[in-house]
C-alpha cells in the first residue's frame, strides 16, 4: 500500500488505522505468513502495536500479539509466565525506552559506582533477555535508549562521566556489545530514529504524564515501521534489487541531447556533487549484496558513455542486467526478473520520471515504488524506506553481484554446446553436501526466510529453530554448497527432514529449498542422492514429501515427480504428498557434480 511506504503521513495513518488493516486483511492478492509477537512494554504499547500490525500486514505478514501488562515488562519476561508460554511467541519486542532508566549518575558519584551501577542495569537486561532465549527460543527485539530531554551539563553531558548523555551512550554500548555477541538478538535503534526526528518531537510530556506514552504519539508509526522493518528482514521480505534509470537519476540532464560531456556528474557543481554522492550510496549497497539493474529509455552505446566518464562511480560492471533500450520500463522490470530467476517484487524502481513511476506502479503492485523527490533527497528517501535493512550479512551476501555476474558468464558458455549435459559436465561442477554446520548456520537460516520460489513448503525457521534442529537426533538435516570453474555460489541448498515419532523408518521432509540462480545444473539430484544415503544409514524405508502451492513456487510442482516419488493425496487447494519406497540398491540420479571433493 502507498500510504505505508516512505515519506508516509502519521497523522493519516493514526486516523485510518481501522480501515487500513481491513483493506489489507481483505487484499486477496496476499499470500500471509503467520507469526506471533509478543510486546513486552516499559511504556503504554497499545498505539504501537495496533500500528505494528498495519505495516507488518502491508509486509505480508499476519502477527498474532500479546501485549503485557504497562510496565510490567521485566517480570513478565524474566519469570514463569504461563501466559506467554501458552502463547508461543517467534518474537519478543521488549519496547523500553529511556523512561525505564530509573537511576542516572549523580554530579558526586564517583567512576567506579556509575560503572557498577550500569553494569548491575545490564545484568538486569541480560537475565530477561537469557529467560526470553531459554524459556521461548524466540527472536528478541530490543530498544536502545534515546538521548534525554535536558542536558543539565550542556555540551559536557555527552563527555562528563555524569552526564546522562553519556550514561545512555554507556548503556547503549552494553546493548551493541550483547547483540554483536548473541544471535537471534536486534537492536531497534530509537537512539537514531528518535535524533533524526528530532527530540523535541519525539517527546510529549502531557501525554507520558497522563496516558504513560513515552513517546508523543505522531511518531509511533515511525517507531512501528522501525521495527516492522526488521521483523520482515528476518522473514526474508527484504527487496534484493535496484532497478534505476539513468537520465536525471544516476546523472544531471539527457545523455542523448546534452551529450557526455555536458551531463552533470562529479564535484565541480552543486548538481552534478549531489548525482556522485547518489551514485555512491548506490556502490554501497552492491558492497553488501544488493543486485544493481539499469532501466533506461536510451540507445545503451550512447548511455554506457555516461558510466564512462572518470568522474562516474558507477560503472558498467557494477551492474548485473542492462534494460538500455525504448520498451516500457514495467516490462524491462519482468524480464530482468526472468533473467535473474527472481520475482519482480524483488525489485526497487528508481526513476526521476513520476509519470514512469506511476506506470510501474500500477502494472505491478509489488514492485516497491518510492517518491524520491529531488536528487537532493533521493538518498533520504530510499534510505529511510528500510528496503534492504540488514539482519544478518553473509559472505554469501557480499558476493551476491559477484555470483550473479558469474552466472551470466555460464549463460553464455552455454551457447558453445548442443548437449546440454556435456554443458554441464564443463562446469567442471563440485558440492559439499553434509549436516548443518554452525559455520554456515546464518546462511541456513536466511535462506529459509529468503527462497519463495523454489520451496516446496515454504516453512520458515529462526536462527535458533535452526540451532535446535541441527542438535536434534530425530532430524535429518543437509545443507548443499556449489562451486564449478565460475567461481563459488555458496551455499544454494537445504533439506530438513524429521523421523516420524512413531514409525522410526519413515521420514518426513519438513522444508526442501534451493537457490533459483542455480537451477537446472543437477543440484536437486545431487542433494536427492545425499538424502537416500542418510536415510539408509538410519534405516529409512520411506521419504514423504509435501507440496503446499503458493502464488510463487508453481515451479516446483512437479518436483517430487521428477525425483521419482509417487503422489499419494492432494486436496482441493493443490496440497499434495508424495511418498518415495527408498530402494536397497539405489542408483544415483546425477554424474556430472563431484560430491565433498572441495579442497
Amino acid at each position: 500500500m502507498k500510504e505505508l511506504e516512505y515519506p508516509f503521513d502519521p497523522k493519516w495513518i493514526i486516523k485510518k488505522k481501522k480501515s487500513i488493516k481491513k483493506q489489507l486483511l481483505e487484499d486477496k492478492s496476499n499470500n500471509f505468513i503467520c507469526k506471533k509477537v509478543a510486546i513486552l512494554g516499559g511504556s503504554t504499547t497499545n498505539e504501537i502495536k495496533d500500528i505494528l500490525e498495519i505495516f507488518l500486514l502491508n509486509y505480508g505478514i499476519k502477527a498474532d500479539f500479546y501485549e503485557s501488562e504497562y510496565n510490567k515488562f521485566y517480570e513478565e519476561g524474566a519469570f514463569k509466565n504461563e501466559k506467554l508460554i501458552a502463547f508461543n511467541p517467534d518474537i519478543v519486542y521488549i519496547c523500553t525506552t529511556i523512561k525505564n532508566i530509573l537511576e542516572f549518575p549523580k554530579i558526586t558519584d564517583t567512576k567506579e559506582h556509575i560503572d557498577e551501577m550500569a553494569d548491575l542495569f545490564y545484568k538486569k537486561y541480560v537475565s530477561l533477555w537469557t529467560n526470553i532465549s531459554k524459556e521461548y527460543k524466540a527472536i528478541i527485539i530490543q530498544n536502545n535508549f534515546e538521548y534525554p530531554m535536558f542536558r543539565l551539563m550542556g555540551n559536557a553531558d555527552v563527555s562528563d562521566i555524569h552526564g546522562r548523555v553519556n550514561y545512555v551512550i554507556k548503556l547503549n554500548q552494553l546493548l551493541v556489545n550483547y547483540a554483536n555477541s548473541n544471535d537471534n538478538f536486534y537492536i531497534s535503534d530509537i537512539n537514531y530514529l528518535s535524533s533524526s526526528i528530532g527530540l523535541d518531537k519525539w517527546y510529549n510530556n502531557s501525554l507520558w504524564y497522563l496516558y504513560k506514552y513515552a513517546l508523543d504519539i505522531n511518531v509511533i508509526p515511525y517507531l512501528s515501521f522501525n521495527v516492522a522493518n526488521i521483523i520482515k528482514s528476518i522473514y526474508g521480505k527484504n527487496k534484493k534489487v535496484l532497478n534505476l534509470d539513468m537520465d536525471n537519476t544516476l546523472w544531471g540532464g539527457v545523455i542523448g541531447d546534452d551529450g557526455v560531456d555536458n551531463i552533470e556528474i562529479g564535484k565541480e557543481t552543486a548538481i552534478g556533487e549531489n548525482y556522485s554522492d547518489f551514485q555512491d550510496y548506490i556502490k554501497l549497497h552492491k558492497d553488501m549484496g544488493v543486485l544493481l539493474t539499469l532501466n533506461s529509455k536510451n540507445d545503451e552505446q550512447i548511455a554506457l558513455e555516461g558510466l564512462k566518464r572518470p568522474d562516474s562511480i558507477l560503472k558498467k560492471d557494477d551492474f548485473v542486467n542492462l534494460k538500455i533500450n525504448w520498451e516500457p520500463k514495467n516490462q524491462n522490470i519482468v524480464n530482468t526478473a526472468n533473467e535473474l530467476n527472481l520475482l519482480p517484487e524483488s525489485f526497487v524502481f528508481i526513476d526521476d520520471n513520476p509519470a514512469e513511476r506511476q506506470i510501474v506502479r500500477d502494472l505491478n503492485r509489488n514492485i516497491a515504488v518510492p517518491e524520491i523527490g529531488n536528487v537532493s533527497d533521493y538518498i533520504n528517501v530510499i534510505d529511510k524506506s528500510g528496503f534492504f535493512e540488514v539482519t544478518s550479512l553473509s559472505n554469501d551476501d557480499i558476493k551476491r553481484n559477484e555470483m550473479y555476474i558469474e552466472n551470466i558468464k555460464r549463460e553464455e558458455s552455454k551457447k558453445d554446446f548442443n548437449n546440454y549435459k556435456d554443458y554441464l559436465i564443463s562446469l567442471s561442477m563440485k558440492a559439499e553436501i553434509k549436516q548443518f554446520s554452525s559455520l554456515y548456520m546464518s546462511r541456513i537460516a536466511q535462506l529459509t526466510n529468503k527462497s519463495n520460489q523454489f520451496n516446496l513448503t515454504t516453512k520458515r525457521y529462526s536462527l535458533k529453530e535452526i540451532e535446535d534442529i541441527s542438535n536434534d537426533k530425530n532430524y535429518i538435516t543437509l545443507y548443499g554448497k556449489l562451486v564449478d570453474k565460475y567461481g563459488d555460489n555458496g551455499v544454494v541448498s537445504l533439506i530438513i527432514g524429521k523421523i516420524d515419532s512413531e514409525n522410526r523408518d519413515v521420514l518426513h521432509i519438513n522444508l526442501w529449498l534451493m537457490s533459483c540462480r542455480v537451477l537446472k545444473r543437477d543440484m536437486e539430484y545431487a542433494m536427492m542422492d545425499e538424502l537416500v544415503i542418510k536415510a539408509q544409514e538410519q534405516g529409512i524405508k520411506k521419504i514423504i514429501g509435501y507440496y503446499y502451492p503458493t502464488e510463487k513456487n508453481a515451479m516446483v510442482k512437479d518436483f517430487y515427480n521428477l525425483l521419482g516419488f509417487n503422489e499419494t493425496k492432494k486436496d482441493g487447494a493443490g496440497n499434495t504428498i508424495y511418498e518415495y519406497i527408498v530402494p536397497l540398491n539405489y542408483k544415483n540420479k546425477q554424474d556430472v557434480i563431484k560430491i565433498n571433493e572441495l579442497d
